[in-house]
């Protein structure tokens, strides 16, 4: 089977949402949050994109540990008794 789209997407997530929390967390006490009211968004977004990222990355890749064809299911393997 070919590459499962959680693996790639997770990926992004993971990356783009350690870029943001590093961000957020390097800028956290500057003025530019001045205009959000003070809230600091890049860390609170930046760490739910970073979750959902390992949570797509980690789903994609146990499917894919599921899906070992060396040892296949009792129910997969062929000329199996009907």
């Amino acid at each position: 089977m070919g590459l499962d789209i959680r693996i790639p997407l997770g990926l992004l997530f993971l990356i783009n949402g350690g870029i943001m929390s590093i961000y957020g967390l390097i800028t956290r006490h500057s003025a530019i949050y001045e205009r959000s009211l003070g809230v600091n968004l890049n860390i609170g977004w930046g760490l739910l994109m970073f979750v959902f990222g390992l949570v797509m990355f980690l789903v994609g890749r146990r499917q894919k540990w599921q899906d070992d064809p060396v040892n296949p299911r009792p129910w997969e393997r062929g000329g199996g008794q009907h």
